[in-house]
């Protein structure tokens, strides 16, 4: 379990929030379209199905929708997202989780409004960087499996650089391309599944909702 995995978990469950575990990956999922790579050989066939597919993600500069996400013990929470491209995110969820995660195009923020505690980091060493530029590039990284089917497009991601043993499964819309569901499974195998729903892409967006305070974040 990493730093941010660990902050404020127990005050966390105290409040019928995530853990900080469920809260980072249910976002890392996000993060990992950013790494959507393809080793030289096993997925190969794939290749174009895969690049249509972040070539539609990256092609949509804005973004919002609603999120339901599921924990590996079964806790369950959900809340809105907004992405602005290059470089902005945020994730509002809902009460009684008192968690909110922005990144302004520079910095990422993982803020816990009840107990006013912030963690910032660089946007530039978090995936989120990739994840939220104009271009995705599919030929680095790795993708472990890509299944097509009627009804679903399901991909298998892994990276170590990032995620270690972890793997994140996506599912798109065969027909549009869009994300409807993810699943991470960790390192210890449990589950961290999200989908989205009223997903509205192209809105327009004021800067303010990626503004992170600041003067909060360095007390």
């Amino acid at each position: 379990m990493t730093a941010i995995e660990t902050g404020h978990r127990d005050e966390d469950q105290k409040n019928g929030s995530l853990t900080r575990r469920s809260l980072i990956g249910g976002l890392a999922v996000f993060a990992a379209l950013s790494f959507i790579g393809l080793p030289a050989e096993p997925v190969r066939a794939q290749t174009a199905v895969a690049q249509k597919i972040a070539d539609h993600f990256a092609s949509v500069k804005t973004m919002s929708g609603e999120f339901v996400q599921f924990g590996p013990r079964g806790e369950q929470t959900g809340g809105k997202f907004f992405i602005s491209r290059p470089g902005k995110i945020r994730f509002n969820y809902d009460a009684p989780s008192p968690m909110r995660v922005i990144a302004d195009g520079k910095s990422v923020v993982i803020g816990n409004q009840k107990m006013k505690t912030w963690d910032l980091y660089p946007l530039s060493k978090t995936p989120l960087k990739l994840l939220l530029s104009d271009e995705i590039d599919l030929s680095g990284k790795m993708v472990r499996d890509v299944k097509e089917e009627p009804d679903l497009v399901t991909i298998v991601l892994g990276d170590r650089s990032i995620f270690g043993d972890a793997t994140i499964t996506m599912m798109f819309d065969p027909k549009t391309y869009d994300l409807r569901q993810w699943t991470i499974t960790d390192a210890q195998k449990k589950d961290t599944s999200v989908m989205i729903f009223n997903v509205k892409n192209g809105v327009p967006m004021d800067d303010k909702v990626f503004r992170i305070p600041y003067d909060d974040v360095r007390k």
